[in-house]
């Protein structure tokens, strides 16, 4: 049941930070609906082709393709109130990554054939490829590609529900240990900029 819960706010903050993402390319609400459910449901249609996955989450349970429209039409029709668009795109986005991570390695794991190290990637790519086609769709650098920490996040946030899990933790103890830690570790490394080492024909940056 908690898992339930956090998909709709996974999908509600990825569907937000679509449409914000719309606005602030001036697009028209059609637009914007579909960047924001791109958003919320693109990493796990991505999940489920590769996996195999059939019926896909939102041709099997179309009120959640109803949500995210929903969810991004009230975010336009509030687009005034939101005087810092990139701030709130961020937070929202952050809580979208994590809580996808989890969602995507909780369904992997119902494939017994998958190692854990596997599920751990699915977990990622279901957290990640929303905002890397919302971002490609708006003509954005995706943010998975720039500079502070994303993917790793993702990565870590499904190694520590996963291990949990291994550990025979219980699962809504193991999804709020895997989630909050995540979301608090993705908001500081966009405060404090962290960062992987970047590479250029120098060398890598920050290492010379």
């Amino acid at each position: 049941m908690l898992l339930h819960y956090i998909y709709l706010l996974a999908i509600t903050a990825e569907a937000m930070s679509g449409a914000i993402m719309g606005i602030r390319r001036e697009m028209d609400l059609f637009g914007i609906s579909l960047i924001a459910t791109v958003a919320a449901l693109g990493g796990g249609t991505v999940r489920d082709v590769l996996i195999g996955h059939y019926p896909l989450g939102w041709v099997a349970h179309p009120e959640y393709l109803a949500f995210t429209i929903c969810a991004a039409i009230v975010t336009a029709l509030a687009a005034r109130k939101l005087h810092h668009f990139k701030s709130a795109f961020l937070v929202v986005d952050a809580l979208g990554l994590v809580a996808f991570t989890i969602i995507g390695c909780d369904i992997a794991r119902g494939f017994d054939s998958f190692h854990p190290a596997i599920v751990v990637i699915f977990g990622m790519v279901t957290g990640v490829f929303g905002g890397l086609l919302r971002d490609v769709l708006c003509n954005e650098i995706p943010l998975v590609l720039q500079r502070e920490i994303y993917a790793s996040v993702s990565l870590l946030t499904g190694a520590v529900y996963v291990g949990l899990l291994h550990l025979q933790v219980d699962t809504s103890v193991a999804t709020l240990s895997a989630l909050v830690p995540g979301f608090l570790i993705r908001l500081l490394a966009i405060r404090f900029h962290w960062e992987l080492p970047r590479f250029n024909d120098k060398g890598i940056k920050g290492f010379e």
